[in-house]
């Protein structure tokens, strides 16, 4: 099993949403090396930090669940959506995006003053200076500390 930090804006997509809906697509994604991590290295079952970016404060509001290996983002063929990629095909998929699972809410929302407080989390890739990706590995030792400073 991997661990993973997954940034999502709460106005657009927030876990209250995954919540209410039990699943959803992680659409939209259209950086490279965040789409390689959802092709080549999710699996049903990773354990996913859901994370509250563009936030006052932005922080991990709880856990989430790889449901579904990736598959070719939709959005990326619809010319109506603002994830349309002319290059992309059905053949020739440029695109793909994974299932995620709601599991649980944070009891403690854990802010990113917080994290950056916490000496055992210094190396965490989210911390680090220009470390920008909206899909993150996390490695167990943090996501353990967090799930219990979560009250997960």
């Amino acid at each position: 099993m991997k661990y993973w930090l997954m940034k999502s804006e709460p106005d657009v997509f927030s876990l209250d949403q995954l919540k209410k809906d039990k699943t959803t697509w992680w659409t939209g994604v259209r950086n490279y090396q965040a789409r390689n991590f959802m092709m080549k290295d999710m699996q049903v079952g990773d354990e996913v930090l859901f994370y509250h970016s563009n936030a006052t404060p932005p922080g991990v509001a709880g856990i989430a669940r790889i449901s579904k290996v990736a598959e070719p983002d939709k959005e990326q063929f619809d010319k109506k959506s603002e994830y349309f990629d002319p290059k992309a095909t059905k053949e020739k998929p440029i695109w793909f995006c994974v299932q995620v699972e709601y599991v649980a809410h944070f009891k403690n929302y854990i802010s990113l003053p917080e994290l950056r407080d916490n000496a055992k989390l210094a190396d965490m890739l989210v911390l680090q200076k220009g470390s920008r990706l909206s899909i993150q590995p996390v490695e167990k030792k943090h996501f353990d500390i967090l799930t219990k400073l979560g009250g997960a």
